[in-house]
């Protein structure tokens, strides 16, 4: 799709705690030093890699949870998928609700119900002496821990771009942004060996107590910056349009969705891909699915670093050429799925670091678009498309296999949703 598209200034109005020279001051009236949109940043990233260490770190564990579960694959797709399914429902609401009450109230709120979810879930819903509990409730709890742990994915996004200068929003929303393969990457590196060693009451334990700890940082030290709430009545009419009303922004976002489907088949079903088809040992697997997110947070920061010093142009340009290497990528393991394990293997992490390194600078082009007083509500339509392809990912996948092959899954739900998402990207807006 080449048509030309209409965006609001690049160049958005800083929020007035984010260019005060003095110290900033917060919706509650409190001031704080200069350096406290560092610490609004920390706890944002803190409170993201909570949740993706749950959301993404789980599914590391796939072949550890089908067995513990006896699950067969069908079975360990809904269970996989139901975290992201709660996201993907709950994502507009939060980021909506972020716009009219505030980033702390929102926070609280879902850290909150996320902690005690999956407190229950650690103390009822774990194998145990022979027991093994239901994996429709186990999915049940994870579907709500999802949809109440989802608040963060916008909340936190806001906060940043209300405490940020504009000039500085591109670096520090990639940052946040960054603690989703952060978060990933300690689930992955932490949640396997406790479910070797202990049974997955630790797995789940963890993952209680990580998210304890986001909701007391929010608690402790959250203030929120002063455009925190929508106006209403005759002020709201100086507001941008709604991100909802505007076709340039749902492209943006139907990107996302579609990026994500490569995403989370390295993410859901790449370990058990490398273990059944290449036996590849799962200890080197959790080595490789560490480096997929490690290396896809560096890519995230450094988007968002190499954009910013280009007043934030070029973003969508850079989506489209990571799209189009993933295509590369995911055809080339179609094509040489019976080459050695370790090319496979390497083809594999090349894609997924693409795959997974493209969402700082793609967060902070529709936040920008939108606006600091409208970002939670595009926030929120991102991460509910994202959600929505992590969602149906472990779900297509098991129904292309019992169709076809491992092959085809990767044309399928790898290459081609990529090559959509590169003629689906809106061109850059033309300079001012």
């Amino acid at each position: 799709m080449s048509e030309q598209v209409t965006t609001q200034p690049r160049t958005q109005p800083a929020a007035a705690g984010a260019t005060a020279t003095g110290p900033l001051v917060g919706q509650s009236g409190k001031a704080h030093s200069p350096n406290y949109k560092w610490g609004i940043l920390g706890i944002g990233i803190l409170a993201q890699a909570a949740f993706s260490a749950a959301f993404q770190g789980i599914p590391t564990s796939g072949s550890q949870l089908q067995s513990a579960y006896h699950l067969s694959a069908s079975q360990l797709g809904l269970v996989l998928a139901a975290v992201t399914c709660g996201a993907f429902i709950t994502d507009v609401f939060w980021g909506i609700m972020s716009d009219r009450v505030g980033e702390r109230k929102v926070l609280i709120t879902g850290l909150t119900g996320t902690t005690l979810a999956l407190a229950a879930v650690t103390a009822f819903l774990v194998p145990d002496h022979g027991r093994v509990p239901s994996y429709l409730v186990l999915a049940v709890m994870l579907f709500l821990t999802g949809a109440l742990g989802g608040s963060v994915n916008g909340a936190s996004g806001r906060a940043v771009m209300g405490w940020f200068p504009v000039e500085k929003r591109g670096f520090a929303i990639s940052l946040r942004v960054a603690a989703v393969p952060a978060g990933g990457a300690i689930g992955a590196a932490v949640l396997p060996p406790l479910a070797m060693g202990g049974g997955f009451r630790w797995v789940f334990g963890f993952l209680t107590a990580f998210s304890l700890l986001a909701t007391l940082a929010v608690i402790r030290w959250l203030d929120e910056p002063p455009l925190a709430k929508t106006p209403s009545g005759s002020r709201a009419a100086a507001l941008p349009r709604s991100p909802l009303k505007r076709w340039d922004i749902w492209r943006i976002a139907i990107t996302a969705f579609l990026l994500d489907l490569p995403q989370f088949t390295v993410l859901t079903f790449g370990s058990v891909f490398l273990h059944t088809v290449k036996h590849v040992p799962l200890g080197t697997i959790a080595v490789l699915l560490v480096i997929v997110q490690v290396l896809s947070a560096v890519s995230r920061v450094w988007g968002g670093r190499w954009t910013d010093r280009r007043g934030g142009r070029n973003r969508r340009t850079l989506v489209t050429v990571y799209s189009w290497v993933i295509a590369a990528g995911f055809t080339g393991i179609a094509l040489f799925e019976s080459a050695p394990s370790w090319v496979v293997a390497g083809l594999l992490v090349v894609s997924g670091i693409l795959a997974c390194g493209w969402h700082g600078v793609h967060y902070a082009e529709i936040a920008t678009m939108a606006g600091p007083e409208r970002a939670g509500t595009a926030l929120g339509l991102e991460n509910t498309l994202v959600f929505g392809g992590a969602f149906v990912t472990p779900l297509l996948i098991p129904l292309v296999l019992s169709g076809s092959s491992w092959p085809m899954v990767m044309l399928l739900i790898g290459a081609l949703p990529a090559v959509a998402s590169a003629l689906i990207m809106p061109r850059e807006p033309k300079a001012a």
